[in-house]
């Protein structure tokens, strides 16, 4: 099982002055023990189970590009963007931008979005459910024809581009790798087995139906269920003091023996510094033997 360290939280011991520093620490610390990707939210406003709204919280893919230039070899992800928060095309470029600039190690990290209270605080647009599906699956279509370097207008119900060019193309071919966040089990998973490259969904007692479900999806689309990537989101928590440690390996192990090949998530008191050491020296190695 391969892992992913997710950094949700911003609000450091020693605040925004010392922040890009404590995020250098983390990002090395994550490339160097061999995590297999280093995610953030994309999210504008802190969300509530981790603090208020008005905790620090970092653009995404700008954040993000700091990563890259710290990091040599770790994938770098987002957890995941709404589908409402940026017109298709221009998120196309910056996906883009991001695997050119990282050489290769960009993914394009996607869900419906939800945060209703982020979006109508910043202005943007925060369309019913059904609309906010619509508008995701249509943004999927756009980064595929872009990535394929096709330049015809697209016309869909939401989102219509005259010229949808894509220079430079990204580095990853044929395109770099799509993960839908999320367990909804019509619309969600079906876009999964439609157009992904990885499924991410979070941890529960459903988790082994929505592995069912996603199958019967890739059965009905004729596609292939064991090509699709299953990610799971899991905070890791070792201890101050490593006395954790077998607790989480051995609900890697259950995770692992359901189907799931990669666990993402964050380090409980990842800013105490301990917590992500002892993960990358201990959790890590054992987890690749799963």
């Amino acid at each position: 099982m391969k892992l992913g360290l997710q950094i949700p939280d911003f609000t450091t011991p020693d605040g925004p002055p010392r922040l890009a520093d404590d995020l250098a620490w983390a990002a090395r610390t994550a490339d160097d023990a061999g995590f297999e990707f280093l995610a953030v939210m994309d999210h504008f406003f802190q969300i509530g189970v981790i603090g208020p709204p008005e905790h620090e919280m970092l653009e995404g893919y700008t954040t993000l590009g700091y990563l890259a230039a710290l990091t040599r070899r770790v994938k770098l992800v987002t957890l995941v963007t709404g589908a409402v928060y940026r017109q298709p095309g221009i998120l196309a470029k910056i996906v883009t931008t991001l695997d050119v600039l990282s050489q290769g190690r960009a993914w394009l990290g996607i869900g419906a979005a939800w945060n209703e209270e982020e979006s109508r605080g910043l202005g943007l647009d925060f369309p019913p459910v059904a609309e906010r599906f619509e508008r995701l699956e249509e943004i999927l279509q756009i980064a595929l024809q872009m990535w394929r370097g096709d330049e015809s207008p697209y016309n869909g119900s939401h989102y219509r581009l005259e010229r949808p060019l894509n220079s430079p193309q990204s580095l990853t071919r044929p395109h770099p790798p799509i993960l839908i966040g999320g367990g909804g089990e019509k619309k969600t998973l079906r876009l999964v087995a439609q157009y992904a490259d990885a499924a991410n969904l979070f941890p529960g007692p459903d988790l082994a139906r929505k592995l069912d479900v996603l199958r019967a999806h890739c059965d009905s689309v004729g596609r292939d269920y064991d090509t699709i990537r299953k990610t799971v989101y899991f905070t890791f928590d070792p201890g101050g003091k490593g006395e954790r440690v077998n607790e989480a390996i051995d609900h890697l192990g259950r995770l692992a023996e359901m189907g799931f090949d990669t666990a993402i998530g964050s380090v409980t008191g990842i800013w105490d510094r301990a917590p992500l050491e002892i993960t990358a020296a201990e959790i890590l190695p054992a987890a690749a033997k799963l």
